[in-house]
């Protein structure tokens, strides 16, 4: 198998809620995309590893994925060791993506600060020679960065997505995980889906779209024409 671009997220649902426009969009753009999921998320207030694993299936389906995985490791408790870099390197010459997509390496949410720490050192291990790690050395070209953070701040992405015409699928998607961001929350308005729609609309109103997804890097950018801007 080989991806275009492989999602990497802490726990089920943070793909989604990061770059569930950006998985739609580069899907209807005939680009194969895939998802992997660090942890199982769980225990939560209202879920199970149960629940979580339908609501997965649930909002795979409806995003269309090409690969979905989950390397197993212990939510809550995620860390960047040699012995969790060895394997998601191996899970990367296996799937051999183009892209990658991580958290923002910014966050209050311990997981998310290591998840990146891991993502971006096994990019580096998948390229290796002379190593046990089956398959063939892989390298990513990019790293994006999405924004699914747990601090009250404004970020200035490197770039924003138009995800107008993606928003209701999208959303869709971010609603499978029921016991995530439905189940025990107020569900008076505004509820938590409402202020998801809030916030993309406002990054679609920085760059004159209803609704917008944004993204760092930290690496430059290249761009073979301006034509590409919007």
């Amino acid at each position: 198998m080989q991806l275009d671009i492989l999602v990497i997220a802490p726990h089920p649902d943070d793909a989604e809620l990061g770059a569930g426009g950006a998985i739609l969009r580069c899907k209807a753009e005939g680009l194969r995309v895939g998802v992997l999921d660090l942890t199982d998320g769980e225990p939560t207030p209202h879920g199970t590893p149960e629940i979580r694993a339908r609501e997965t299936a649930a909002a795979t389906a409806i995003l269309n994925l090409d690969w979905r995985g989950n390397l197993g490791l212990r939510n809550r408790c995620l860390e960047a060791t040699l012995e969790a870099r060895r394997e998601l390197a191996i899970v990367i010459r296996r799937v051999r993506p183009r892209w990658l997509l991580a958290p923002h390496w910014i966050d209050a949410h311990p997981d998310h600060v290591a998840a990146t720490t891991l993502i971006e050192a096994a990019r580096f291990w998948a390229k290796l020679t002379k190593t046990d790690m089956p398959g063939e050395p892989h390298h990513p070209e990019r790293i994006y960065h999405y924004y699914c953070v747990h601090l009250k701040t404004v970020p200035q992405p490197a770039f924003v997505l138009d995800i107008s015409e993606f928003w209701e699928r999208k959303l869709a998607a971010i609603s499978c995980y029921h016991s995530q961001f439905v189940a025990g929350r107020p569900d008076a308005s505004p509820t938590f889906l409402d202020r998801l729609r809030d916030e993309s609309a406002f990054w679609g109103k920085t760059i004159g779209t209803r609704y917008g997804e944004p993204f760092a890097c930290r690496e430059p950018i290249g761009l073979s024409s301006l034509m590409s801007l919007i």
